[in-house]
Formats: C-alpha cells, structure tokens, sequence
C-alpha cells in the first residue's frame, strides 16, 4: 500500500493537523478508479460494487465535463462583455475628443423684439411682420402684403375685404377702393 503524499499547503492552514490526519486516512481506502479496480482485483467486492462504484465516477467525469463547459461559457461571455465595454469606453472618450465641452460658451443673444431702422420702417422678429414708413404691413417670410386676418372679410368666389384699408381685393388680382370705387392701378 503506497502513502499519499501530504500537500504543502496544509500548513498553511489554522487546523494543519486535522487535514493531516484526514490526508492519512484517505490514502488508507483509495477512491476514485484506482480504488475501483483495486476493489474489483482483490477480489474483496462484487462485480455490483465495482459497477456502483464506476457508474459514480462516470457521474463525476461527466459532472466534471460540464462543469468546464460551464466555466468556459461563463468566461467567454466575460471576455466578450469586458471587450463591448473597452470598445464603449474608447468611443465615448473619442467623441470628447472629437466635441469638447468649452466652459465659457455664451449662447448667442436673439434678436430684438422690433428693428427700428433710419426711414421709420420696422420688423416685428416675434410675428415677421414688416411695417412700412407709409403703414404698409408686409409678410417677411413670404414678401406678400400682410392684411391683419381680423380685419379681412373672405368671399366665396375667392376674394376678400380688408376692412382696414377699405379696399376689395377680387379674386383675379384687381383691387377696388370700396369708398369710391375706383380701380387701383398702383
């Protein structure tokens, strides 16, 4: 009968002595599938023990087995997910790179409310409406003449009545002053 050897470590341990003890005594009845076969050739156990015996090893191997696919899965999920973040973190620094933050960045001032200008005309910048020295309203967004719509009365066929100015406006372009009934030209 061989003597298992004692690992180094066990006198690193708080309780050396008992894992000694423990060592010695395991060494004593082999297991595993030395100890299998060396039951089945002493001739000391049935071929049922031998068989019980190597069915529980089958069952460790296998346990073993899956045991390191698990491990294996478990470290390439790891590798994988520390590889996404390295990549999410270089990203993320080039992009800082690429945009930095300036500390003293003052928002550009929008404009006035009104724009006076030299000849008395205006520019309303809240509803873009541009008033002419002589009172002519004119839509800055399109370049047509604004008509205030609450002084506008709509036609079916198309034209309107700006009330304001009192002039007809018909629906194929002609303006008619409602007052004296003349056609404006102009």
């Amino acid at each position: 009968m061989a003597i298992a050897a004692v690992s180094a470590a066990s006198s690193t341990s708080s309780n050396w002595l008992k894992e000694a003890q423990d060592a010695l005594a395991a060494s004593e009845t082999p297991g595993g599938m030395m100890g299998a076969l060396q039951d089945a050739r002493s001739g000391s156990s049935s071929i049922k023990t031998f068989l019980a015996k190597s069915q529980n090893n089958s069952y460790a191997l296998a346990q073993i087995a899956q045991n390191s696919q698990i491990s294996s899965s478990a470290l390439t999920v790891q590798m994988s997910q520390a590889a996404a973040k390295k990549r999410y973190d270089e990203q993320v620094a080039l992009q800082v790179k690429l945009n930095p933050v300036h500390a003293n960045f003052t928002p550009p001032k929008g404009l006035e409310p009104v724009i006076y200008f030299g000849d008395g005309s205006s520019i309303d910048t809240t509803s873009n409406i541009m008033t002419m020295s002589n009172g002519k309203q004119i839509d800055t967004t399109t370049g047509l003449e604004y008509h205030d719509p609450k002084s506008i009365v709509t036609m079916a066929n198309g034209a309107y009545l700006d009330t304001q100015n009192n002039i007809l406006h018909m629906s194929d372009g002609t303006k008619i002053d409602t007052i004296s009934g003349v056609k404006i030209t102009a």
